[in-house]
């Protein structure tokens, strides 16, 4: 539920209708969730349908899920919606619309989760939630692809790194479209002496006069 939090935190266009299932694909493997169960969980604490069974799978509290539901991010609207449709923010977005997708276009997906998150934002004036995020997904289906997601839990071991793996991952993409790094700074440069200019050799015998 953390990592799903985290993925709701990223998402153009005014949504015209909500997610209602939350889509979980491995494969040809699907297995549902509706969004009104965690929408029931949010407001009561309490888990119910399968919701609740993959709770007590997972070994969850549900009033921690329901925290973790509830819990807001607040965002300037005016500047996140310039900030999704610059060349960073779009890398950011291509990188959740591979975990995060509408199942019947995955293709719409950086689209969806821009929309996502700016009717979002509107929608809670600057703040979003989880179950905010969810009420403004243009579609009805939303997938989240589960070999992603594992790949995310496994290099995000903590909250900080699942951070800065949005944060910072994007930025290295960006470094093959002609942006230098700069030099590191972990051991001083290297400087080859330039090695002296040899002395002509004397001569051993003194000059003659007149000569």
């Amino acid at each position: 539920m953390a990592v799903l939090i985290g993925l709701s935190l990223s998402a153009g266009t005014p949504a015209l209708q909500a997610a209602e299932q939350l889509v979980f694909v491995s494969g040809a493997f699907r297995r549902s969730i509706a969004v009104a169960d965690l929408e029931h969980l949010a407001q009561t604490g309490q888990a119910r349908g399968l919701l609740g069974d993959v709770l007590r799978f997972s070994g969850q509290q549900p009033e921690f899920a329901a925290k973790m539901l509830n819990q807001q991010l607040t965002l300037p609207l005016v500047l996140t919606s310039r900030l999704l449709s610059t060349r960073i923010g779009e890398a950011l977005l291509q990188r959740l619309a591979r975990i995060v997708s509408p199942l019947r276009a995955p293709q719409q997906g950086v689209q969806a989760l821009r929309g996502a998150v700016i009717t979002g934002l509107a929608n809670g004036n600057g703040s979003l939630t989880a179950t905010g995020f969810l009420q403004a997904y243009p579609v009805e289906e939303l997938a989240v692809d589960i070999p992603a997601l594992m790949g995310l839990i496994s290099k995000a071991s903590s909250i900080s790194d699942l951070v800065r793996f949005f944060s910072e991952s994007p930025l290295d993409g960006l470094r093959g479209d002609g942006a230098v790094e700069p030099p590191s700074t972990d051991q001083p440069s290297t400087v080859t002496p330039t090695p002296p200019t040899p002395e002509p050799e004397s001569s051993s015998q003194a000059p003659v006069p007149g000569l």
